[in-house]
């Protein structure tokens, strides 16, 4: 099932590649890897039943994942976000190494964000998540760096803010863009829920905080 999965999305890349979408689409993300020219709507209509089928078995093909992730195609690591997207209630803690291994590799802002919101869905109950997250907060690879800040977006009334506070505060002073523009989403979603807390929290670290960050956490304040 891997192999013929493996060769159907191939060929399904294949038959739509677009040179000079291709072209435009590795420029956009400096080059760092080759494209198929196949854009986010027509590529996920074209492997849709394929996820449907995958959801329907109940389980993770992680054969089948890592083998479209060690591809040089960008659109095969977006597969495989989405895949983890779709199938993300069958995700339980014990899957994390495997997440990690996707999110150290073929780094940039799209496959760390994309993972990040699956991240984000596992085991948001279990205390060892919070631990991994907090861990993750300060790694040296500033991306996972990101993944921790982030991925609590979206809880709402849910969210840990005493995780949630302890995981900025780790990343406090950063000069790092992708941590700062971060740190003020994390901000800026929660300021929906809970305006007071961000007042707070800005108000408390406005001396650690850069311009870019103290600009997105306080926009709905």
């Amino acid at each position: 099932m891997t192999a013929d999965t493996f060769s159907q999305l191939k060929s399904l890349f294949e038959q739509n590649a677009d040179a000079a979408n291709s072209a435009a689409m590795a420029s956009y993300m400096r080059n760092l890897f080759p494209f198929y020219g196949v854009p986010t709507p027509k590529r996920r209509e074209l492997y849709r039943d394929i996820l449907a089928e995958e959801r329907r078995s109940g389980r993770m093909d992680w054969q089948l994942l890592d083998r479209c992730w060690e591809d040089k195609h960008r659109e095969f690591q977006y597969f495989v976000t989405d895949y983890l997207y779709k199938l993300r209630k069958f995700l339980v803690f014990e899957d994390m190494p495997r997440l990690e291994k996707y999110a150290r590799t073929k780094q940039w802002w799209d496959s760390v964000d994309l993972l990040c919101r699956t991240v984000g869905a596992v085991a948001p109950e279990d205390s060892q998540m919070d631990a991994l997250m907090l861990a993750w907060s300060s790694d040296p690879d500033f991306w996972l760096r990101r993944i921790a800040v982030c991925h609590q977006l979206g809880r709402k009334d849910r969210t840990d803010a005493a995780l949630l506070e302890k995981i900025l505060r780790n990343n406090l002073g950063s000069s790092e863009f992708f941590i700062n523009k971060a740190i003020g989403w994390a901000l800026r979603d929660y300021s929906k829920t809970d305006p007071t807390w961000v007042r707070d929290f800005l108000a408390r670290n406005s001396d650690k905080l850069s311009p870019l960050t103290l600009r997105e956490g306080s926009k709905y304040l």
